[in-house]
């Protein structure tokens, strides 16, 4: 009886799960498997990047704006231009404010309440960038020296999230600087003065184009598993299991601007190099779909 017993589970079928589920039960694993044919699940090359497009004057109301679409991932900066007190410190200069949202709206990742510290870390990476890099020489936003000047304020919103937040976000930024038009005010007796509202429209004389002295824009990968293999572009799902991210701004010369690395994970100078050659390509591509406005 035992031995019939015995021969009978010995017939019996192993366990078999669907695709789906193994990929929930074992994300790693799962994608292990295709990393290891030098492919992704979603049908990607390991440094190919998801289709994206770039849209400016989006929104009317707006100074500039700019929609950016990288994958399952879109956002939509709009910036808007305010009469400011100018810093103790530099008196003569305007300020950049950029501030990114990430609300339950793009995805469930994200919860109700004050802003998450990923949405947080975007912010201060974006304002890095911009700062270190002299986008904008600020003393062109200074209406009166030590009384008035222009503080821009760089909302993003992300409108729906897959991964790869920060280019992005980053991308959306730069094409919006570029998209935006300030009306030229006049500071009379202690008062700043702008007629028509302090949208520029298409009014080339009564109103001014920001001078953009560099258009940083940036390139992310992941670092997968303990081979150290580099994933561009990465998706929700993606940056869930890596061991961390790494972030390349090239400006328009294919001059780096910053490098940012985000977790744990062990790099090189060969890896950190891959990175950059791979930058530099993309950076010209975003260039161009930015172009084509």
């Amino acid at each position: 009886m035992a031995s019939s017993t015995t021969a009978s589970l010995a017939a019996s079928p192993a366990f078999t799960f669907s695709a789906s589920t193994f990929q929930k039960l074992h994300p790693t694993e799962y994608f292990r498997k295709f990393v290891s044919q030098g492919v992704r699940p979603d049908g990607r090359l390991l440094n190919s990047f998801r289709p994206t497009t770039i849209h400016q004057g989006v929104i009317t109301t707006a100074n500039g704006s700019a929609m950016v679409r990288i994958g399952g991932t879109t956002v939509v900066c709009g910036i808007k231009a305010e009469v400011a007190e100018p810093k103790m410190e530099t008196p003569d200069q305007g300020y950049l404010v950029p501030n990114v949202d990430l609300s339950p709206i793009c995805s469930s990742a994200f919860k109700v309440g004050p802003p998450s510290e990923q949405a947080q870390v975007v912010s201060e990476q974006i304002n890095r960038v911009l700062r270190e890099s002299k986008v904008l020489d600020l003393k062109d936003l200074c209406i009166e020296e030590g009384k008035a000047v222009w503080s821009l304020w760089l909302d993003v919103v992300c409108v729906s999230y897959d991964g790869n937040i920060y280019d992005a976000a980053l991308t959306s930024v730069m094409a919006a600087l570029a998209n935006t038009r300030i009306r030229k005010p006049t500071y009379e007796e202690g008062v700043v003065k702008v007629s028509g509202g302090d949208t520029g429209d298409d009014d080339e004389e009564s109103s001014f184009t920001l001078k953009l002295a560099r258009t940083p824009l940036s390139t992310s990968f992941v670092v997968f598993d303990t081979t150290l293999t580099l994933l561009a572009d990465p998706n929700f799902a993606e940056e869930s299991i890596s061991e961390g991210q790494i972030s390349v701004t090239i400006d328009e010369d294919g001059q780096l601007c910053s490098v940012t690395k985000v977790g744990a994970a062990t790099t090189s100078q060969a890896l950190l190099r891959q990175c950059m050659d791979r930058a530099r390509e993309r950076s010209q591509e975003l260039r161009a779909l930015m172009h084509q406005q």
